[in-house]
């Protein structure tokens, strides 16, 4: 399998990827290219320190989304990628894109969906709604990415216990710890077979 993975931002759990195909924590699993949509991520330079091909498609030098999706599903694709995990990509993809890969995307979210998700709910601002809601829990979860936002089939989540005087910082640091172990254990699942993705995501 080789993936592709998308960033926006350090891109830590793009590393926590790399590093578990590399060590045969995903079996028969490469990551094939990283792509980012923010000139500033800085994920990108650790990617080609790695000697992993390397793409910035910046939100802001495209019309719209079909422009700058059509421009990364094309370098994707010709990096033979079969296979795409959203890591902290801040930009919803379009049923199009889901469509290119066969249905094979994947998204980690910062909430045990489905508390919490939707359109707006990203990063900090999930964090923030879980100590609003007073949840005494929180995680994340990998799902596979269908057109209805964070509403497809979830592969893995990942538990943490909310802390009397948790802050926004402090329990998205305890949930990153997790994260950095979801995304390696659900891509494990796919290569080995375990789940496979939607037909409905599929047939698109």
């Amino acid at each position: 399998m080789r993936l592709g993975v998308l960033i926006s931002g350090r891109g830590s759990n793009m590393q926590a990827i790399v590093q578990a195909c590399q060590q045969g924590v995903v079996p028969n699993t490469t990551v094939a290219a990283v792509v980012a949509n923010q000139q500033a991520a800085t994920g990108v330079a650790w990617a080609a320190e790695q000697g992993l091909p390397t793409g910035v498609y910046p939100n802001k030098a495209y019309a719209n989304r079909a422009a700058q999706e059509a421009a990364i599903i094309a370098f994707l694709q010709q990096q033979g990628v079969d296979a795409v995990c959203l890591a902290g990509y801040m930009r919803i993809v379009s049923p199009q894109f889901i469509a290119a890969f066969a249905g094979r995307v994947l998204n980690i979210h910062p909430s045990l969906l489905p508390r919490h998700g939707g359109p707006g709910m990203v990063g900090q601002a999930v964090h923030a709604a879980v100590l609003v809601a007073g949840d005494v829990e929180t995680g994340c979860t990998i799902h596979w990415v269908t057109p209805t936002v964070d509403a497809g089939p979830i592969i893995v989540q990942q538990s943490v216990p909310v802390h009397p005087g948790d802050t926004v910082d402090t329990l998205a640091q305890r949930v990153l710890v997790e994260e950095h172990i979801a995304y390696p254990k659900a891509l494990a699942m796919v290569a080995k077979g375990v789940v496979a993705p939607p037909a409905v995501v599929a047939t698109l």
